[in-house]
């Protein structure tokens, strides 16, 4: 993160305070874009709700959350029950990740005087994985890649598989940064992601007739106010975000795994992630 630094006005809503803190971090676009998923889903916890799923997520508007609500001595035990509900639903991995990012936007929040107390102090990680997390097999990857899914999906699982690169990364990439000669991409940490001839060709089906914008898009046009860095200015298209791509691998795989849970991104990496 930045140097700590002072912010007078104290924001009413946790969803403002939530732009605050993303706006002073010095997180990557990936990063702090995964940042505002994860904190933006524990708005529903924060109420007594529970998080919705899938489609009905896409289409929820989160509550408005006075950030206040964080002093509140009954949301240590509101949040407890969620990271122990989250566990069940997403995974050991995935709830450390949105429990790690509240902790540190609530940190942050406290060094500005804008709430007194952290009611995640309290709050054990949860340790054990309760799906699968090892590699897929080769059997299980030639499995998933025999799936009827659109070239957006192939293509973005054929990356993955051959560039051992995380799913943030990939999602980041920008249609200027692929060099299809070299079969590799230029990202911001200056870890260049490369793939191999079928994955290209799959790439170059995926951006015929788009040179500028993000790779992965959305079905749909980009809501208003979306940064213009993450619209395809052709189509006008948003950049795809890992939530969703997590979303589609999973109900994909879903058919293909023993347990019926589906299976994470994560899983997919190649061997150049090892």
């Amino acid at each position: 993160m930045k140097a700590l630094c002072k912010v007078s006005i104290v924001p009413v809503e946790y969803a403002v305070a939530v732009d605050r803190y993303l706006a002073e971090s010095d997180l990557a676009t990936a990063s702090r874009r995964v940042y505002r998923i994860s904190l933006t889903s524990w708005t529903w916890p924060l109420v007594g709700s529970r998080v919705p799923a899938g489609a009905d997520r896409r289409k929820a508007s989160p509550p408005v959350v006075p950030l206040a609500l964080l002093d509140d001595p009954d949301t240590r035990a509101r949040l407890a029950a969620a990271v122990a509900r989250r566990r069940l639903e997403a995974g050991t991995r995935t709830v450390n990740r949105e429990l790690s990012a509240l902790r540190s936007a609530i940190s942050w929040w406290q060094f500005q005087d804008w709430v007194r107390t952290d009611p995640t102090l309290e709050l054990r990680q949860p340790a054990g994985p309760l799906v699968p997390l090892q590699p897929l097999s080769s059997a299980e990857v030639a499995a998933l890649f025999r799936l009827p899914a659109g070239l957006r999906e192939q293509a973005f699982w054929h990356m993955l598989r051959d560039s051992g690169a995380s799913a943030e990364s990939v999602l980041a990439l920008n249609a200027d940064a692929v060099d299809g000669r070299s079969r590799r991409a230029r990202t911001d940490d200056a870890r260049p992601i490369a793939w191999s001839a079928g994955t290209w060709q799959l790439l170059s089906w995926l951006l015929a007739g788009r040179r500028h914008g993000p790779v992965f898009l959305t079905d749909r046009r980009a809501p208003a106010g979306t940064n213009a860095g993450d619209v395809c200015p052709l189509t006008g298209r948003a950049r795809m975000s890992y939530r969703r791509a997590a979303e589609i691998f999973t109900a994909h795989t879903r058919a293909l795994d023993p347990a019926g849970r589906g299976w994470m991104l994560h899983q997919l990496r190649g061997q150049a992630a090892a």
